[in-house]
Formats: C-alpha cells, structure tokens, sequence
C-alpha cells in the first residue's frame, strides 16, 4: 500500500543527522518559488492569510529559495514537518527500518513538490495546496499540478506492485489528486471522538489521528488493506456499523483535559 498525508504549516528545522534524497519534483518547486518571489507582502498575506510577521518570513524564504541549495539549508521531509498529523506520526523515533519503508510507502501531497518522500531534502516553505497562485497553468495550486500528481502516484505504487492509495490527507491537498488519472483503490479512513451523543470528528484530533495511521502502516510493514481495521492507536476501535468498504471508522471516547 502507498500512504499519504497532508504537510504541516508549521516546521521543526532542527538539524537532523539523516542521508536525504531529492525530491521528484524539484524542478517545480524551483519554478513555483520564482512565481512566488515576485509576489509583494500584500499579495502574499492575501494568498495565505498571512499576518504581517509571517508574510515576510515566507517573503524571505521565497527570496532564498535556490535550484541547488546547500546541505545546511535543507531538511528530511517527515522531520521538517511539525504540525498535528506529525505528532501521530512522530517520524523521528522511527527507526532505520521503518524509515526505509515509510521511504517507499510514504508520500507527502505539498503544494510546492507535489510529492515527496519522508528523506526528500526540503528548503524552508509554506505554500498551501488550497493556495490561488496564478501560473501559466492556470489560477490555482490544482490547475498547475493537474494530472501529474495521479500519475505519480500511479507510478509509484506500480513500483511498490500495489494497487491500494491509504488516503490520510485532508481534502484540500488530497483534491489536488485528480481522480480521472488515478488508477488506484483509494481508502480514507475517518477518526471520530464520542462525547456520548454520539461520535464526531473533530479536527484536531483528526489530524493526530491520519499521522498515527500512517506510522501504524509503517511499523507494521502492512501491505493488506484489511488489516488497517486493527489500527487502534490513541483509544481508537474500528467501528464496523458507521463503515463503508473504502471508508473504513475509527472511534473513541472523547478525551478528558
């Protein structure tokens, strides 16, 4: 089975002791970040809703964004990442085999590399896929990545010789897979807490939840979409009741703070 999750807003850059490999679609990055560059701070706050500060971080960052950036300015993927869905994930306390095949069973959907694996060599960005960053493709993030992400999967999984996409990313990034070019089983697992009026998903607890899916995949080396019904991590129990085949639900008691 290949994974994929969404990225974070938030990064860790903490240096990390980690061989890193290069991302696919590097050449895109390199060209979205000189589209980016030419935005001013007002374009910029507008496109992300970005207070001032971070506008003129990320201003910054697009600024610094080279084609052949130097080792001390890049960092592996799963690690740079540090938002809810990497907590679940918790990529650092993998060990090396684990990373190795969250390295070949692992995407991550970004909307500046399209696709990367979690030891592809980063440079500090934010970019959301939602984002409306008008190119010579079109007026979105999902006009300029079109079919290649489908595609790219399709590839990948075929070298994997599997036919199943775990879908843990939100809807913004997964939208950028285009459905038509896809040709793979897709299955989205839903995480729910109950208060006792019944279960509801709630976003936070959403997000943690698709990270440790995609670390129970890993650990466990799983290749058999059925047995992603064991996953229980966190207090969660497969709810076979509130499923569907490719949908498969996950609930626990809402948790006390």
């Amino acid at each position: 089975m290949l994974v994929v999750i969404s990225p974070a807003k938030r990064l860790d850059w903490a240096a990390r002791d980690m061989d890193m490999t290069a991302p696919a679609m590097q050449e895109d990055a390199v060209r979205l970040a000189k589209t980016a560059r030419n935005l001013t701070l007002g374009d910029l706050k507008a496109l992300m809703h970005l207070s001032d500060d971070l506008a003129r971080l990320n201003r910054d960052r697009f600024q610094v964004f080279a084609a052949e950036p130097e080792a001390e300015a890049l960092r592996p993927a799963a690690l740079a990442f540090a938002g809810d869905t990497y907590q679940g994930l918790d990529a650092a306390s993998l060990d090396a085999d684990e990373m190795d095949f969250a390295q070949n069973h692992l995407r991550i959907l970004s909307g500046l590399y399209g696709l990367l694996r979690p030891r592809d060599a980063i440079q500090p960005y934010r970019l959301e896929m939602g984002s409306r960053l008008k190119t010579r493709r079109g007026k979105t993030l999902y006009d300029y990545w079109g079919d290649d992400l489908s595609k790219a999967l399709n590839a990948q999984a075929d070298a994997m010789n599997t036919d199943v996409l775990v879908n843990c990313a939100s809807q913004e990034y997964f939208g950028a897979v285009a459905p038509k070019a896809l040709k793979l089983r897709v299955i989205t697992p839903q995480f729910m807490e109950d208060k006792g009026k019944g279960p509801k998903i709630v976003s936070f607890f959403a997000k943690k939840a698709r990270g440790a899916m995609a670390r129970f995949v890993v650990q466990n080396r799983l290749t058999d979409p059925d047995a992603l019904i064991d996953f229980n991590s966190g207090g969660y129990a497969y709810q076979p009741d509130l499923s569907k085949p490719d949908a498969p639900v996950f609930v626990r008691p809402y948790p006390e703070t």
